[in-house]
């Protein structure tokens, strides 16, 4: 049924979480595993030299910890047997992203964690997994925080 399987990823435990369903998911309909980290550009202002070492220095960090989701999520998807892809990209709105990524890799199906937020917090925060439910033009899988 499933063919291509988007999992954005984020460093998270849920992330992790989505990740291994996702897997699951693509071993059972054998489907490739496409992984995405999305990182949100630096809020460059362009004022003094601190601005340029500062974007050096976030970009670094936020490289660095894409390819440590991506690799996460590699290392499920290899476990499991599953053919997997992954890409970090930029872009302003997260969530937007995720849906080019999904576009343009051709794939059917979104796996994702949500974190659950609540109330005011949602509020404040938005949700990603909520704007990709709303926008997505395939279907969207949402993993979310166990009860404890």
């Amino acid at each position: 049924m499933f063919k291509k399987i988007l999992v954005p990823v984020d460093g998270s435990t849920l992330a992790h979480a989505a990740g291994e369903f996702a897997a699951d998911l693509a071993r059972q309909h054998g489907a490739q595993v496409v992984g995405v980290y999305v990182i949100d550009p630096f809020p460059y202002i362009g004022i003094g030299d601190a601005s340029a070492v500062g974007l050096q220095a976030y970009l670094a960090e936020a490289k660095a910890a894409a390819t440590q989701a991506l690799d996460d999520l590699r290392q499920v998807c290899e476990a499991r047997g599953v053919p997997y892809a992954g890409d970090t990209i930029e872009r302003n709105v997260v969530y937007e992203g995720i849906l080019e990524t999904c576009e343009a890799e051709g794939c059917d199906l979104i796996v994702m964690a949500s974190h659950g937020r609540k109330g005011v917090q949602a509020l404040i925060l938005g949700s990603v997994a909520q704007k990709v439910l709303t926008h997505a033009k395939v279907p969207v899988l949402v993993v979310k925080p166990s009860a404890t």
